[in-house]
């Protein structure tokens, strides 16, 4: 239960919800356990009826049936507003923790990402909170009615005879003892069998993402054949549990037999001694099987507690987790775009790979920097640190003359425009697609056609059958490479940000479009900071400052013409490319 202790502040915070379930559940058992003293008095009349030879009255037995019935429909009323309370109780805790969660993932950074896969994550906040909802639902609501009943009746039984009750109570705590050796088997299974699902999950999310890739190398069969193998894992990890609980249900029926057996048998021996009345013995057989659900109950409800803790101990892992990133700053100013890097290097810590060394360039507003290089000499880790997906290992970055980690980390990216390398477009139309990167992700219509226009996919829209409502499919699957980019572009500059980050964004369209993206651009970068990362020199040859990086160092710094005279990397490079 220690994992569990969590979800203290939520009862706490729904306490009436919970208070009036306890009232309705003792409600419902006391009104249900009195049926008992019902039963008793019928049985007793009936008796003493044969026992002096005299006819029946209907009449009389009528109502002892209409109290039963009346009983059962009060005890019934109540049981409805219990679970009215309790299991709405907990589908606000559910909600509650969902959206905990939630904002959890939201302020996680980049590392703890590429750390969890997407399907342990969904697991989590889908699979996981919902078994601890069993725990804050069904498990607490018949926890709570096992808990009155056994009060409620061992009171009722009490008052009849000691000798008998102490009997009939005599095999639960065998039952008891049986239940504490089984529940740590039940714990560690359902942790596997967690374990087992996110697995699960994992793969078959890994499969829908790469459908067209797997298609394409026809290796459905091989996929196949790996969801399979996880399939059955978790089959077998499930089974074994299952097994393991299926134990409870046979020494249940065994030790209810073994009570009404002890009923039958000693309180007839009490009858007759005339120390018990007859009608006791219905009485006390009503009151096994009142006590059969509640006990019955137990196995199932420690198998959903057992879940419930070991879901929540998966939960409580990252909603303890400190992201490395934290915004400090929570003050509004404006940001000009004036960016500088001082002697920094980085390593990416998930793997220990450095990126970049002893990197340092300085941009004044409105100016532009081209970066180019090989292949993994840290181009896109410069953009990265610019966002702040990361901090520097060492050096610092000044925006405006302020280190980059004192700024407002919120508004510092809201004064981004980034365009990545891997464009991700939503699932929703091409317009919402664009109003994305505006204010709260709304914007007029005007903007967005304008953003369009300038982003040169204007025209591909209009050509759509939809136009600006047309359905992209998700991560724009519906859409070429080269129309996904210039969405992309055109999402990056609707804000109209103080800095704008293109990552090889042009890679997927012709010379001919690139060069008219880029003249349509030249208005809008005038005033901002601009950052081009590319392997086409045409991209970045008029900007103000060029760097070139190898093995995550500046080779060469400078304008175009200064690189070309250098006759270096970037001369040989520009050489290809001319030919």
């Amino acid at each position: 239960m220690k994992h569990l202790k969590v979800l203290n502040h939520y009862f706490i915070k729904y306490k009436w919800h919970f208070l009036s379930g306890l009232l309705f559940v003792s409600l419902s058992t006391i009104f249900g356990t009195y049926q008992g003293v019902v039963v008793r008095e019928g049985t007793n009349k009936i008796l003493d009826i044969i026992g002096k030879n005299q006819n029946a009255e209907t009449n009389e037995f009528i109502h002892y049936g209409l109290i039963i019935i009346g009983l059962a429909l009060i005890s019934g009323l109540f049981m409805f507003l219990m679970r009215q309370t309790i299991i709405v109780m907990s589908r606000h805790i559910e909600y509650d923790q969902k959206n905990e969660i939630y904002a959890q993932y939201q302020q996680l950074d980049s590392r703890f990402f590429k750390q969890n896969t997407t399907g342990d994550l969904m697991n989590r906040i889908s699979e996981d909170v919902g078994r601890v909802r069993m725990y804050t639902g069904p498990a607490l609501m018949y926890i709570t009615n096992t808990i009155v009943t056994t009060i409620t009746i061992l009171i009722f039984m009490l008052k009849v005879n000691v000798t008998l009750t102490l009997w009939v109570f005599f095999p639960l705590p065998i039952l008891s003892f049986i239940m504490y050796k089984v529940s740590d088997l039940i714990s560690k299974q359902s942790t596997k069998v967690q374990e087992e699902l996110s697995n699960l999950t994992t793969q078959a999310q890994e499969t829908f993402s790469a459908i067209r890739v797997i298609k394409a190398y026809a290796r459905e069969n091989y996929f196949n054949g790996e969801m399979q193998n996880k399939g059955e894992v978790y089959k077998k990890t499930s089974l074994k549990l299952a097994n393991i609980e299926a134990f409870f249900a046979p020494v249940m029926g065994l030790m209810v037999g073994l009570s009404v057996l002890i009923v039958v048998w000693l309180g007839g021996k009490l009858a007759i001694e005339n120390k018990i009345e007859p009608g006791n013995i219905t009485e006390f057989i009503l009151y096994v099987f009142r006590l059969m659900w509640p006990f019955a109950s137990l196995g199932w409800v420690i198998s959903l507690i057992q879940r419930a803790s070991a879901s929540q101990e998966r939960i409580n892992e990252f909603l303890k987790h400190e992201p490395l990133i934290k915004n400090n700053n929570h003050h509004v100013y404006d940001i000009k775009g004036e960016i500088e890097f001082k002697n920094v290097s980085f390593t990416y810590p998930e793997n220990n790979i450095t990126a970049l060394k002893n990197i340092s360039f300085k941009l004044k507003q409105g100016q532009t920097l081209g970066i180019t290089g090989q292949v993994g000499s840290g181009k896109s880790s410069i953009i990265t640190l610019l966002t702040r997906q990361y901090d520097v290992t060492d050096g610092e970055i000044l925006i405006d003359g302020k280190n980059i980690s004192t700024h407002n980390l919120h508004l510092l990216r809201k004064n981004c425009g980034v365009v990545p390398q891997e464009v991700f477009l939503f699932s929703d139309t091409v317009a919402n697609n664009i109003s994305f990167g505006s204010p709260e992700g709304k914007a007029n219509f005007s903007d967005i056609e304008n953003a369009a226009k300038q982003a040169g996919v204007y025209d591909n829209i209009m050509r759509f059958q939809e136009k600006f409502e047309t359905m992209v499919g998700e991560r724009g699957v519906t859409l070429s490479g080269g129309q996904k980019q210039r969405i992309s572009i055109a999402r990056a500059i609707i804000n109209k940000p103080k800095i704008l980050m293109f990552d090889d964004c042009l890679s997927a369209v012709d010379s001919e479009t690139e060069e008219l993206i880029l003249s349509n651009l030249k208005t809008e970068m005038q005033s901002k900071t601009s950052l081009i990362i590319s392997h086409r020199i045409s991209s970045i040859k008029k900007a103000d400052l060029i760097l070139y990086l190898k093995d995550g160092e500046i080779a060469e710094v400078g304008t175009h013409e200064d690189l070309l005279a250098l006759k270096k990397n970037y001369f040989e490079l520009n050489n290809l490319q001319s030919h």
